[in-house]
C-alpha cells in the first residue's frame, strides 16, 4: 500500500406583504437527493441537451445549472471524487487522495458474496454532509447505492448508515462495517433476480441512427473487440449478471435499489430530513472501454437521461416534490482517446509511464550503494524514503535531479513538479491548484508528474481520466427544488462548494472547517 495516503433551526413565520397576518413558512425538506454519474463529462449536457428529454433535461431546465464546475483536484478519480461531493472538502482533507487507497479494506468483509474485496470508510477523514444532519436530528437517515463500492461510501462519510453497491455475481451487497446480515428488504430485492433477467437482451441505440453524429465502426474503440452495436448479453443468466456492469443497464438496476430502499425504509417519509445518494456507474465503464466520443457514449447520455427521469417519476409519486431537494454531479470527467485526438493537437497525446525515469534514478542509487527501493513511483507520483539515504554517499536531491531530468525527456510528460514547492490553491497555475489540493501537508510525496494533454498513464484502458486538466475536472453541478431559481450559470464553483451548499438549504451546520462556500441558488 502505499505511504503517501496517511439542531434544525425552528421554522420562522414571515409578515405578509400587507402585514395583516403571518404565513407559515415553507415545511423543511424531508429528503435530500444526490445523483451522481460516474465518469460524466460536463460537456455532455450542452453536446446532447436537445435530446435531453428525461431527467437531464428536467433538472438543466428546472434547476441551477453550472457549467463550469469542477473536482478542483489533480488525480480526478472515482474515490477522492466522491469523497469530495457531500464533506465539503478536498482530497488533502479527506485523506482519500486515489482509487488504490480509497475504501478497500480486508477488515470489512463483504456479505454474501466471497469473490470481491471488502470494503470500508475506514482511510476517510472527518465528516460529511449526513454527520451534520444526524448532529442537528438523529433520527435522521441515510441510504446509499451505487455500482461500485466507493461510489456507495464515499459520500455518506464514516457514518454506519444502509450502504449498498453491486459487486457482480447477481445481489446488492454490504460490509461488515456497515453490518452482519443483509436486511429482509435487500434480500427480497436480490430474490427477483433482476440482473440475471437481461440474459440475452442486446443493447441497441435508442434514436434513429441519422441522430448520432458518431461513427459507429472505430477498431480503436473497444481496443478493436465488440466495438459496433449492437452488443449482446450472454444468454447465461450468470454470465450476464456479471457482464451487465459494462453496459447502460447497471443503472437501471441501480435506481431499481434505491427506489426499493425508499419504499422499505418510508425514507423522506417521517418528520426528519434523510439523505438518498445514487451513484449511476455505467457511463464509466462504457467511457473507459469504448471512449467518450463513442456512438455508445452519446446513446449512454441518452439512457441516464431517461433512467433519471424515471427516478424522479417515481420518487416524486412516493414524495412531496416540494419537500425534495436534488444534486446532480460527477466525481469526474474523461479525456479522449490518445489515438483519436485530432490531427493538429501538439505534441500527440500517447501512453506514457514513469519506470524508464525511475530506472535511471535507480542506476545512480545503485552505484551509491543506496537501497535502490528508497525512489519509488506510483504510476505519476514519486516516493521517496530519505532514511535509507542517511550515511550514504549522496544525498537524496541528487538522486530526485537524475530522475527529473529523465522524466522530463520521457515522450507525453508535460511537468515535474516538486510537491512541496506548488503554489498552493494558485489562482493562475490551476495545474499546480489542483495538485496542491491532493495531498495532505507532510505528505512524503516527493514528485507529481502531470501529462500532455490528451495523453494516459499505461495501455491498460482505451480511455481514462484522472488529470488535473479541465476536460478530466469539469462534471456538471445542478440543484433542483423548491427555492431553488431555474438559471444556467457560468461562474467557476467547485464539487466542494455541494456539501455546504445543500446544508445552508437544510439549515445545518458543518461540523470542522471545509474547502467550499455557500452557493447562490436564487
Amino acid at each position: 500500500m502505499p505511504r503517501f495516503f496517511p439542531a434544525l433551526p425552528a421554522l420562522a413565520l414571515c409578515l405578509s406583504t400587507a402585514g395583516a397576518q403571518t404565513t407559515p413558512a415553507p415545511e423543511r425538506p424531508s429528503l435530500v437527493v444526490l445523483i451522481t454519474i460516474d465518469g460524466f463529462r460536463g460537456d455532455f449536457l450542452t453536446r446532447f441537451g436537445p435530446q435531453l428529454t428525461g431527467g437531464l433535461g428536467r433538472l438543466t431546465k428546472g434547476g441551477a445549472w453550472f457549467t463550469n464546475a469542477h473536482q478542483d483536484h489533480g488525480i480526478t478519480e472515482t474515490a477522492p471524487g466522491h469523497a469530495s461531493l457531500l464533506s465539503g472538502r478536498f482530497p488533502r482533507s479527506t485523506g482519500i487522495a486515489a482509487n488504490r487507497v480509497g475504501v478497500a479494506d480486508a477488515n470489512a468483509p463483504l456479505l454474501g458474496f466471497s469473490g470481491a474485496l471488502g470494503a470500508s470508510p475506514t482511510r476517510f477523514q472527518g465528516t460529511a454532509l449526513f454527520d451534520w444532519m444526524l448532529a442537528a436530528d438523529p433520527k435522521s437517515r441515510a441510504l446509499s447505492v451505487s455500482g461500485k463500492d466507493r461510489g456507495a461510501i464515499l459520500p455518506i462519510g464514516k457514518s454506519k448508515q444502509e450502504v449498498y453497491w453491486y459487486p457482480g455475481d447477481g445481489d446488492f451487497v454490504t460490509s461488515r462495517y456497515y453490518a452482519d446480515s443483509l436486511p429482509d428488504w435487500v434480500r427480497r430485492f436480490n430474490d427477483r433476480l433482476m440482473p440475471h433477467s437481461y440474459a440475452g437482451k442486446s443493447w441497441t441505440p435508442l434514436l434513429p441512427d441519422s441522430e448520432y453524429k458518431e461513427a459507429d465502426s472505430v477498431p480503436v474503440e473497444g481496443g478493436g473487440m465488440n466495438f459496433v452495436f449492437p452488443h449482446r448479453l450472454p444468454a447465461d443468466p450468470d454470465q450476464a449478471a456479471s457482464i451487465i456492469r459494462a453496459t447502460p443497464f447497471l443503472d437501471e438496476l441501480i435506481v431499481a435499489m434505491a427506489l426499493e430502499g425508499v419504499t422499505a425504509r418510508n425514507l423522506g417519509g417521517g418528520s426528519s430530513t434523510d439523505l438518498l445518494a445514487v451513484s449511476l456507474s455505467a457511463t464509466d465503464a462504457v467511457n473507459h472501454r469504448l471512449g467518450p466520443d463513442s456512438k455508445e457514449a452519446h446513446d449512454q447520455v441518452l439512457r441516464d437521461d431517461r433512467v433519471i427521469g424515471m427516478f424522479l417519476d417515481s420518487l416524486f409519486k412516493l414524495r412531496d416534490p416540494s419537500r425534495v431537494i436534488v444534486a446532480l454531479s460527477a466525481d469526474h470527467g474523461f479525456g479522449t482517446v490518445p489515438e483519436l485526438a485530432p490531427a493538429g493537437m501538439s505534441p500527440r497525446p500517447t501512453r506514457a509511464s514513469l519506470l524508464p525515469a525511475l530506472a535511471e534514478a535507480r542506476k545512480t542509487l545503485k552505484a551509491a550503494k543506496v537501497d535502490t527501493m528508497a525512489i519509488e513511483v506510483d504510476q505519476q507520483i514519486v516516493l521517496v524514503d530519505r532514511v535509507k539515504f542517511r550515511g550514504a554517499g549522496i544525498a537524496p536531491e541528487v538522486a530526485i535531479k537524475v530522475f527529473e531530468d529523465a522524466a522530463r525527456a520521457l515522450p507525453g510528460i508535460a511537468r515535474i513538479d516538486r510537491f512541496a514547492a506548488l503554489a498552493r490553491d494558485s489562482a493562475t497555475d490551476p495545474v499546480a491548484r489542483r495538485w496542491s489540493h491532493q495531498f495532505q501537508p507532510g505528505a512524503d510525496v516527493e514528485l507529481v508528474a502531470t501529462l500532455t494533454p490528451g495523453s494516459l498513464w499505461g495501455n491498460l484502458l482505451v480511455a481514462s481520466h484522472g488529470s488535473p486538466y479541465d476536460y478530466d475536472s469539469n462534471v456538471p453541478i445542478i440543484f433542483y427544488g423548491p427555492g431553488i431559481a431555474a438559471r444556467r450559470r457560468s461562474e467557476f464553483v467547485r464539487t466542494v462548494d455541494i456539501g455546504p451548499t445543500l446544508a445552508s438549504l437544510l439549515g445545518v451546520k458543518p461540523l470542522e472547517k471545509l474547502d467550499g462556500v455557500v452557493l447562490t441558488l436564487r
